[in-house]
């Protein structure tokens, strides 16, 4: 479960995000619609400890992660899939070390790395551009790199910012199905989107936000 409780931020220059108040029950799946500029990229980057809240509480599964430790992070993000909306993905690192990274780090081993990121990439569309290196790759496949990133660990929770922002509407729904399937094994969900189709298509529960506040839920 993900509870917000009077959550604000401000960056130097505006407002991001201003006394929000959202829960999010485990296993459900969220959309975080919106003007360019409404706070869903800081939403989200406050639930994955990217950046910190000036005020409010934040409870990730009873734990109120604003008193996490920096040393600690590393840990709570272990079960957390996220798609960023610039991807993120190293760019001297293939495609597939790209993915396999997340394993790595957690410690599994060499074999199931192999067969975990083949999986992956095939499940986006991609198992023939394992050793590409991100910088050859359009911005639609980069973006399924991410994904398939974010999905390869079967994460808790799932954040994704604009995740078919570059893909065309059948990729779109292709990358679509892929979250519902998580989100039917039990994966907690939230999505930031501007995407019309996607809601008509996925029908969830809806947050809306405008100038850093909920203006409907």
């Amino acid at each position: 479960m993900i509870q917000l409780y009077h959550v604000s931020k401000n960056y130097s220059n505006y407002q991001a995000l201003t006394d929000i108040s959202l829960k999010v029950e485990k296993g459900e799946f969220l959309y975080v619609t919106g003007p360019s500029g409404a706070g869903k990229t800081t939403l989200l980057n406050i639930v994955f400890c990217g950046v910190k809240a000036d005020q409010g509480q934040i409870i990730v599964n009873g734990k109120n992660i604003l008193k996490l430790k920096d040393s600690d992070i590393p840990y709570y993000r272990r079960e957390i899939g996220v798609v960023f909306q610039d991807f993120k993905l190293l760019p001297k690192k293939t495609v597939a070390e790209n993915i396999a990274f997340a394993q790595r780090v957690i410690g599994v081993g060499n074999k199931e790395i192999k067969k975990r990121v083949w999986m992956s990439l095939k499940m986006v569309g991609l198992s023939h551009k394992k050793d590409t290196f991100p910088l050859r790759l359009s911005g639609g496949e980069q973006q399924r790199v991410a994904i398939a990133r974010a999905l390869i660990n079967e994460p808790q929770i799932i954040l994704a910012d604009e995740p078919t922002g570059n893909l065309d509407y059948d990729i779109s729904m292709e990358i679509m199905k892929l979250f519902e399937d998580s989100n039917t094994k039990g994966a907690t969900i939230i999505v930031a989107t501007h995407n019309r189709e996607i809601l008509k298509n996925f029908p969830h529960r809806i947050v809306k936000l405008n100038q850093g506040r909920v203006v409907t839920e």
